[in-house]
């Protein structure tokens, strides 16, 4: 159903208002302060502007080897720009997946605006996704493999559009490209995705070799040969390669292994409790109150699903209740076509590998589209329904994100805190700003050294060379001390004189603390934090 422009303009733009407020209030201080994966990707963008060089001393590295085992490396390349103006903050580093969020629903929006020619279920798509709990929570914190789903949309997004113009495919090939470096799980499922849909175009006569065809593959070759030559070194067939310009890392621990069919069984159902319960028992990735996509909706999942097969198969149906033309039909099939095949890869995904909500990320966007349209098939399509209740599910899906939004800035701010170091990045910038450099500093266990790294703005050089490892080589590494910093404090230790000392809330009332009172120490307190030092 169209709707006259002035009508669309005003409702796109005031749902875009709602879902930015739900995104930007108290955006960088809600979940928390900074996870240690947000912080070895923000270090690492840190290190990268400054030095040309990752964490571990290569030059612009296809992967970052991080941990040891490796991290996805694009939201650190996505971040320099922002680190490069605003400085190594959380909020600063947190803008890339903010930014991907707000474009993902705007491509949501012109997916089913452009290829099922009806706005009222473009709008309704586009508010849907953007009030899930899965797609705010995303939103609001820089997990480096959350990209995923957002380059995986853009790819599937200009691929359909080269149904019009043939240059689109260069776009889809370089978003297609790129998203190999969000996420390296989803390495076995990128070049079904790519190849179902050639092979449907090709069928259809949609796919001819032009300059653009012919420039979008060498394209997707190109962005896609660093990631076919990190897999050979890891796997042994030939040498890192190092250089200013590029290089292809050799991590401490490859963990290849972990994709494998041997476990399809266990991790099927591993999954289809997650998709079910809607709830991995992580609480950054989910609510136990809310779930991913409000634990009422499987129901309408089930409805979108063979809604949308129906034309794929029976292809003389169309997805809308207005008249079309045979081209706009053929287009609503096509993005049915690759609304299915996204939704099976992150099945793929999900058969191959032990996962929880984050790992198998690529399967959420496809699920709340379907849902979406379960209810507008349901609540629009059927004339007594709609008649009567067309408003229903508008006004219970709006409740729910209130309901969920107020829950969002209070327990769950308070439960969050817990896991994301409340007051972390404050007191580390007492620790950077006014303290003296000669000082030695040490840190409670619980505070991973990723997030001293990038909060402190260590010197790339100095850690280099002053590192030490308590378990080098492993997968992952975890640090004893580099520069001033030590990470080997506990509760029973005896204070020196001159000693900075960083501690969180379990220290109350410890040995530590006590002496520290008694030895008339300084201290300043941040959230969770507390330093103790002498001026």
């Amino acid at each position: 159903m169209q709707l006259d422009k002035r009508t669309r303009l005003i409702a796109f733009w005031c749902i875009l208002a709602i879902l930015l407020f739900a995104r930007l209030y108290q955006f960088g201080m809600v979940p928390g302060d900074i996870n240690q994966d947000e912080a070895f990707a923000g270090y690492n963008a840190y290190t990268l502007f400054h030095n040309g060089r990752d964490s571990f001393g290569y030059g612009m590295p296809v992967y970052l080897t991080a941990w040891g085992s490796g991290m996805n490396a694009l939201e650190s390349y996505l971040a320099i720009p922002f680190i490069a103006l605003f400085g190594p903050h959380t909020w600063s580093l947190r803008l890339v997946p903010l930014i991907l969020s707000i474009l993902s629903l705007v491509t949501i929006y012109k997916l089913i605006h452009d290829f099922m020619k009806n706005d009222i279920f473009a709008l309704f798509a586009m508010l849907f996704t953007g009030i899930m709990p899965w797609h705010i929570m995303l939103s609001r914190w820089a997990l480096e493999s959350n990209l995923a789903p957002a380059f995986l949309l853009f790819g599937c997004y200009f691929f359909l559009k080269g149904l019009e113009k043939e240059k689109y495919y260069i776009f889809a090939a370089v978003c297609y490209g790129l998203s190999l470096y969000s996420y390296a799980t989803i390495w076995v499922v990128v070049p079904f995705i790519i190849l179902a849909e050639v092979i449907y175009f090709i069928l259809k006569n949609k796919i001819k070799f032009t300059k653009y065809t012919i420039s979008a593959g060498i394209i997707l070759i190109l962005i896609s040969l660093p990631a076919v030559l990190f897999l050979l070194v890891n796997m042994g067939y030939m040498d890192e390669f190092r250089s200013g310009i590029l290089s292809i890392p050799k991590l401490v621990g490859f963990r290849g292994g972990e994709i494998s069919f041997s476990n399809l069984s266990e991790n099927l159902n591993n999954l289809f409790k997650i998709i079910l319960n809607q709830n991995d028992g992580l609480i950054w990735n989910t609510t136990n109150e809310f779930g991913l996509i409000y634990k009422y909706s499987l129901p309408f999942s089930i409805v979108g699903l063979g809604a949308i097969i129906a034309p794929v198969v029976l292809k003389n149906m169309t997805i809308s209740t207005t008249d079309a033309d045979k081209k706009d039909g053929e287009k609503r099939i096509s993005l049915s076509y690759f609304l299915l095949v996204h939704l099976f890869a992150g099945l793929v995904v999900g058969a191959l590998i032990s996962v929880n909500v984050n790992r198998v990320n690529i399967l959420w966007l496809p699920l709340i589209l379907l849902t979406a349209y379960g209810i507008y098939f349901v609540f629009y399509n059927i004339k007594w329904i709609r008649d009567r209740l067309v408003w229903l599910p508008l006004a219970v899906y709006l409740f729910s994100f209130v309901r969920f939004e107020i829950y969002y800035f209070t327990d769950y701010k308070n439960e969050i805190n817990q896991h994301f170091c409340e007051g972390i990045e404050d007191a580390l910038t007492f620790v950077k700003e006014d303290l003296a450099d000669e000082q030695s500093v040490y840190i409670a266990p619980g505070l991973n050294y990723a997030r001293v790294l990038y909060l402190t703005e260590q010197d790339l050089d100095e850690y280099l060379n002053t590192v030490e490892y308590t378990n080098y080589p492993s997968a992952f590494l975890d640090v004893r001390s580099f520069g001033r910093y030590s990470f080997d404090l506990n509760t029973e230790s005896e204070p020196d004189n001159t000693s900075v000392y960083v501690v969180d809330d379990s220290f109350n009332g410890s040995y530590l603390v006590s002496r520290l009172y008694e030895n008339g120490y300084n201290n300043y307190t941040s959230g969770r934090y507390t330093v103790f030092y002498r001026n």
